[in-house]
């Protein structure tokens, strides 16, 4: 059985590896900017990333999907941190949320995954494409205003991001914008069939090459033309450490003694329960995009982040959830197991022991390059087309969870997708339910499906059509259950028919169904 498992990892370590390697590129400025955004260390940002490619990717049943720190819970990372007092009370309430998580997963609360339409599924991917392509484009032209929000609006910068754009056109970094226009270029041009006839071009990830290009073109820049370069705020920025012991004081211990305190449990039940939606969206996105097909076991995966957390409240780290723009990052790169996560947190990790001096002289804006990229592929033209072709009953949920999540954020604007789509669920079972055929003064009622006390206004309808001195059969073969509303009303018609002078022949009632003439 072990054999079998590592032939099946080393089959696919080629696509995994580089994979791996560009997720690690897109997770590192998210750590960081999440952190900052959620007022807590920059390295709280980074240990959250790495306890989700080192221990989650092994304990979640997904192949694909990658683990770390969700912008989505920025706002209430900050307002928990103010609420408790510090950031070490917080740590306790991790570290709870984690054991509630792992519960949930035991009482198999992921089946709610299985109720996610695939319409609203596709709109979220689609809306976070449009939020990266708004949210990086500043970063693109060197106007790095702000960090946050990068993978899920918050309501207080929602409307703000799209003001940052038209701030950012008005100032321009060019040093930014050829760093950013190069990357974008060369990640292009990376993907052309032409490119990929070169067996280097296969070995090597794009995602490397556009970065390798900031940090050379930069480093020319600097020294010969230093109005065409960027430095600060526009590198990336983490805290250099000489030895290890410098290392390990970086980690933040919880304070236990917080127990006592109830806010530290509303806290813990509000990141497990909005952690744990998160995931389950992630999921089940990551499962529409895996290019194997796989289902990944939801329960299983609460029952992962919940030990994630666990671990990353212990070591100081930010709340862990499955994340999509660094597992559609995963995907679009070419992985394929597990081992592309795992690769990401090693690399996270090894990164903050002993290359910080090298990654901190990459600029953003290639970083930001990467991720447009990755915006374009989740929101392509194509997907829209494809949804307004298939009616309106898929496109206008679609549509509805894209405006809504660019207009509010991601868990909003998903339930709204959700309740626009079970419109359109209620809508379609009200009409296939029960049809009627007329042919030369006989009419046949066929139940189609399962009717219930929404389709009485229909049946309704329907009776009243009955013309007088006809036939009228009842085919309710097809119907296991009739409710009781829609019993009473057949029942109704039944008793007046005869003054009609209509006939009535029952055929297929379910059992235990009772249909009174008198």
């Amino acid at each position: 059985m072990i054999h079998k498992y590592l032939n099946y990892y080393l089959e696919h370590i080629k696509q995994d590896l580089p994979a791996g390697l560009v997720v690690f590129l897109v997770a590192l400025p998210l750590c960081l900017g999440i952190a900052m955004a959620s007022g807590a260390p920059m390295f709280a940002g980074l240990i959250a990333g790495i306890v989700g490619g080192i221990f989650v990717s092994w304990a979640s049943g997904s192949q694909l999907s990658v683990s770390g720190p969700a912008a989505g819970l920025t706002v209430i990372v900050l307002n928990a941190i103010e609420q408790l007092g510090s950031y070490t009370a917080f740590l306790v309430s991790v570290v709870l949320a984690g054991i509630i998580q792992i519960i949930l997963g035991y009482v198999r609360a992921g089946i709610v995954g299985a109720f996610f339409p695939s319409a609203v599924i596709k709109g979220m991917l689609s809306a976070i494409g449009l939020i990266l392509i708004i949210k990086q484009l500043p970063h693109a032209v060197g106007y790095d205003k702000s960090w946050e929000g990068d993978e899920s609006y918050m309501n207080e910068t929602a409307g703000d991001s799209f003001m940052d754009l038209f701030d950012a056109m008005n100032a321009m970094s060019l040093g930014g914008s050829l760093i950013a226009l190069g990357a974008l270029l060369i990640l292009i041009l990376w993907e052309t069939a032409f490119f990929k006839r070169f067996r280097l071009v296969q070995l090597i990830p794009g995602a490397l090459v556009a970065v390798s290009w900031g940090v050379f073109y930069n480093t020319i820049a600097l020294r010969w033309f230093p109005e065409y370069s960027v430095s600060g705020k526009h590198l990336v920025s983490l805290t250099e450490t000489a030895n290890m012991l410098e290392f390990v004081d970086l980690f933040i211990l919880p304070d236990f003694s917080q127990l006592i305190n109830p806010q530290v449990y509303v806290v813990a039940f509000t990141l497990a329960i909005i952690a744990s939606l998160e995931t389950l969206l992630s999921l089940e996105a990551v499962d529409k995009l895996d290019p194997l097909k796989r289902t990944a076991p939801t329960n299983r995966e609460l029952k992962a982040q919940g030990m994630g957390n666990i671990i990353s409240g212990l070591l100081g780290g930010l709340p862990v959830t499955a994340v999509i723009v660094r597992s559609s990052a995963n995907i679009n790169s070419g992985g394929r197991t597990r081992i592309s996560s795992f690769v990401h947190g090693f690399l996270l990790l090894m990164s903050i022991l002993f290359f910080t001096q090298i990654l901190n002289l990459i600029p953003l804006a290639c970083l930001a390059a990467i991720l447009l990229q990755i915006g374009y592929k989740l929101a392509k033209p194509e997907l829209f087309i494809n949804l307004y072709k298939q009616g309106w009953n898929q496109f206008l949920p679609f549509m509805m969870t894209i405006i809504a999540i660019l207009m509010t954020d991601l868990l909003q604007g998903v339930v709204i997708g959700i309740g626009v789509g079970l419109f359109f669920v209620i809508k379609t079972n009200y009409h296939e339910s029960i049809s009627l055929i007329h042919e030369e003064g006989h009419y046949t009622l066929t139940m189609h499906k399962d009717v219930s006390f929404l389709n009485k206004a229909l049946l309704r309808n329907i009776l009243s059509s009955i013309d007088e001195n006809s036939t009228v059969t009842i085919d309710a073969s097809k119907a296991k259950f009739i409710d009781a509303d829609i019993q009473e009303t057949l029942s109704d018609f039944l008793k007046t028919a005869p003054d009609d002078k209509i006939v009535v022949e029952l055929f297929g009632i379910p059992g235990g169904v009772v249909l009174a003439k008198e």
